[in-house]
């Protein structure tokens, strides 16, 4: 790939002579200015699912804050006229290090929701994680995604059957891989979404995955036929309950009038809330799922070298360093900070990816430095879809790449794997 080739100097140019005409690109470059547009597009509850995080944000900071301590250290005199950000991971070659992170509830920011995202970014050839709590069934959003390739991230329900069929559904629509989010077991303090008293789950948003399922479909017919609180009391209706019966009348597939007399929509909701994730996890189950799948297996959420360490020897494919982006523990260790000590312990037995706080290029480069073999994106495409949709997504996702091209031009590296030879300074006080 020559300069003029790159996706560096593609991007860009094509930004400043698009502004010539007086067009400017689908989401804003400046993250902070991306933020700012996406937090005026979005409604109260919509904002505070994907920018809320636990407790006082400790860890959100910490996540961003952590990048600050590593700064690059450019070299010079070094011929960078051809530059390739190709990778191969899983036995797949890749365009970039760079994967669309799973986000569930995708409706809050756009009313198209996964199919919109998948028709913005099928064509850059990322890998997108369809999330478990996806706003359209994954057969609908692979179909969307084409060629372009995809992982299933599985949060790992109480009921047996449930996860079986969700990951056979998984290899059926192609999924290259199986992403099991470890530290959503439990939901953490989200303190603005608990201001609004908001859970999207409970307004049937962010579960196609489950009512599109056979599995969770007869445990909702189960339920319905055997009712445990038949003869409990029911409140009395309110503005927002007849809103969310509404809601989850809507999701629920069929008719809507047939489905605001029907007891199932309700059931469903209720049947989420009983089986969603598993608190008893504990490693032995892994082999389980080595019998379920012949997909790699990643785990999502590991901090500390012991867990990596565990991981390995469990069998599984890769590690995904992420603190779920702040969103579980607040005060929890930044995942950058948790990488290099992670990076070593695996002594390249298996991928490690990293996850959560990155907002630009330079922080993709940061994070490949310190030893990540590729990097998950969430926030920031999510914010360019809520702004311009399917464009807006892909304008986010093109401004990160153009932005790694040419960080790796400015400092003297040619491919990934020199990112990480060059390695990265430290702050000193």
């Amino acid at each position: 790939m020559s300069e003029q080739e790159s996706i560096g100097r593609r991007v860009q140019s094509r930004i400043y002579r698009e502004g010539l005409f007086g067009r400017l690109p689908a989401a804003p470059v400046e993250p902070r200015r991306l933020e700012r547009a996406a937090r005026r597009k979005m409604s109260a509850r919509a904002w505070a699912y994907v920018a809320g995080s636990a407790g006082q944000h400790r860890t959100d900071a910490a996540n961003r804050a952590a990048f600050d301590d590593h700064p690059i250290v450019p070299r010079m005199l070094v011929d960078v006229s051809a530059r390739e950000l190709g990778v191969e991971l899983l036995g797949r070659r890749l365009p970039a290090p760079v994967l669309l992170a799973p986000v569930g509830a995708l409706e809050l920011v756009h009313s198209r929701s996964d199919i919109e995202l998948a028709e913005g970014v099928g064509e850059l050839g990322l890998p997108v994680v369809i999330s478990t709590q996806g706003s359209r069934p994954m057969e609908e959003t692979a179909a969307t995604l084409g060629d372009c390739p995809r992982w299933f991230q599985l949060y790992w329900s109480s009921n047996d059957d449930l996860v079986e069929s969700l990951v056979r559904r998984a290899e059926a629509v192609g999924c290259d891989a199986l992403v099991v989010t470890l530290d959503t077991h439990t939901l953490g303090w989200r303190t603005m979404d608990l201001d609004l008293g908001s859970l999207p789950f409970v307004r049937a948003e962010g579960i196609a995955q489950y009512v599109s399922d056979p599995v969770f479909r007869r445990l909702v017919e189960e339920r319905v036929t055997n009712p445990a609180s038949a003869g409990e009391p029911r409140p009395r209706p309110t503005r927002s309950a007849v809103a969310a019966a509404v809601s989850m009348a809507r999701h629920w597939p069929g008719n809507l009038r047939e489905n605001l007399r029907s007891p199932l929509p309700r059931a469903a909701v209720e049947t989420f809330l009983e089986v969603f994730s598993r608190p008893s996890l504990t490693w032995s189950d892994l082999a389980t799922l080595r019998e379920r799948t012949r997909m790699p297996v990643l785990l999502k959420g590991i901090q500390h070298p012991a867990d990596a360490a565990k991981a390995v020897d469990h069998g599984v494919d890769g590690l995904i360093v992420s603190n779920h982006g702040g969103r579980q523990v607040d005060g929890a260790v930044a995942s950058l900070r948790a990488l290099p000590a992670i990076v070593r312990e695996i002594e390249g037995r298996v991928p490690v990816l990293f996850d959560s706080g990155i907002r630009s290029g330079a922080d993709i480069y940061k994070a490949l430095a310190l030893g990540a073999d590729a990097v998950l994106i969430g926030r920031p495409w999510v914010y360019g879809l809520s702004v311009g949709g399917s464009a807006g997504a892909r304008a986010v996702m093109e401004h990160l790449l153009a932005e790694l091209d040419l960080t790796m031009a400015l400092t003297g590296a040619r491919t990934i794997a020199e990112i990480r030879e060059l390695g990265l300074g430290q702050v000193t006080s």
